[in-house]
């Protein structure tokens, strides 16, 4: 009895139903005729003879089971008859029946660092610490110790859990209640929140409370522009600034400030922005956060600046914020984005 064998057809000069492999990559080739058999139809109504076998077509090799190192790859076996209908097992040789599996080797695998969730944080109050797991796996979730040792994810890091604390309302009690006499950072509840506030002065009977800016001066600043139009009547450019204007830079009110932190009153709820404790100024005079002015034109062109960006801070200004403008042919232009962010004003005080 004869039959298929991977790629190659036995030629016993018979006619038989013959396996034939569907998924290795095959070359069409014709089967001579294979023994006559009695074998019984599908319908299981007697016995029928085979004819002569078909030819195979060429078919693709099918993907291997992994998708790196050692894996295995598949293929459909199925019994042929001659009119290349596939017909039940039972009509072929079953010692001849190729395999339907081989194994196939690819590229290593890649090894990556998988990361579990982070625990709770270890007290109720306080500072404190979390864990979690941290695994060197191949893309098969297999154990390994191959990963990049720079690239391994922190098992641990500081919690600040503080919603079942009973937090200090000012940095004055902070200084009461935990005997804190360094300037930092500390957890305040205010308004019935907890807030993150910078408590300076701390070695005093009265420290004050200041706010850290996380995206800090260079999206924090002031400035009061320093030139001014020959012909103030004019408004050149469309408003857009040029340093190389018909402009002379003699106004003495002139400067630039930026911000690191703004001081806060918990009270009331509003910047102090006069203080400049945590201001630097590059040029000129010093400038008040959130205050910008010019005195480039008589015309509706400010060219003064400013921009707040309380990001990450816990704050966010309150739609009733309002600027006030001082001085003649005084003019504002500020742009408040969704965030609560402002910036670009011609003004001189907020609230």
């Amino acid at each position: 009895m004869g039959g298929i064998r991977s790629n190659r057809a036995s030629n016993i000069g018979s006619n038989s139903p013959r396996f034939f492999t569907y998924g290795l990559e095959m070359k069409a080739f014709a089967l001579s005729c294979c023994p006559l058999l009695p074998i019984l139809s599908e319908n299981q109504g007697g016995p029928d003879h085979g004819h002569p076998c078909p030819s195979g077509p060429t078919f693709s090799r099918n993907s291997c089971t992994k998708t790196c190192g050692e894996g295995s790859r598949y293929r459909q076996v199925v019994c042929i008859a001659e009119d290349q209908s596939e017909v039940h097992s039972a009509h072929c040789d079953p010692d001849q029946r190729p395999p339907d599996r081989e194994s196939c080797s690819l590229q290593p695998c890649e090894y990556v660092w998988i990361t579990g969730e982070w625990s709770e944080c270890s007290v109720s109050c306080g500072v404190g610490v979390m864990h979690r797991s941290v695994q060197c796996l191949t893309n098969e979730d297999q154990p390994s110790n191959l990963c990049p040792s720079d690239l391994k994810p922190e098992e641990r890091k500081a919690c600040h859990n503080i919603y079942n604390c009973e937090l200090p309302q000012n940095c004055k009690e902070v200084k009461r209640l935990n005997s804190a006499s360094v300037d930092g950072e500390y957890f305040l509840i205010v308004r019935g929140k907890p807030l993150k506030v910078f408590c300076a002065g701390m070695h005093s009977d009265y420290p004050k409370e200041y706010v850290t800016l996380a995206h800090g001066d260079s999206e924090n600043f002031s400035e009061v522009y320093g030139h001014r139009l020959h012909n103030p009547t004019e408004c050149p450019y469309n408003g857009s600034r040029r340093d190389d204007c018909h402009c002379r830079r003699d106004y003495t009110a002139a400067g630039f400030s930026t911000f690191q932190k703004i001081r806060i009153d918990l009270t009331s709820m509003q910047i102090i922005t006069t203080d400049l404790e945590f201001a630097r100024t590059s040029e000129g005079h010093p400038v008040p956060f959130a205050t910008a002015g010019d005195c480039y034109s008589a015309a509706k062109c400010p060219q003064g600046r400013f921009s707040i960006n309380l990001y990450g801070t816990g704050l966010s200004l309150t739609e009733s914020a309002r600027w006030t403008s001082q001085g003649n042919y005084a003019v504002s232009d500020i742009k408040k984005s969704p965030s609560g962010n402002c910036r670009d004003a011609d003004i001189f005080s907020l609230l």
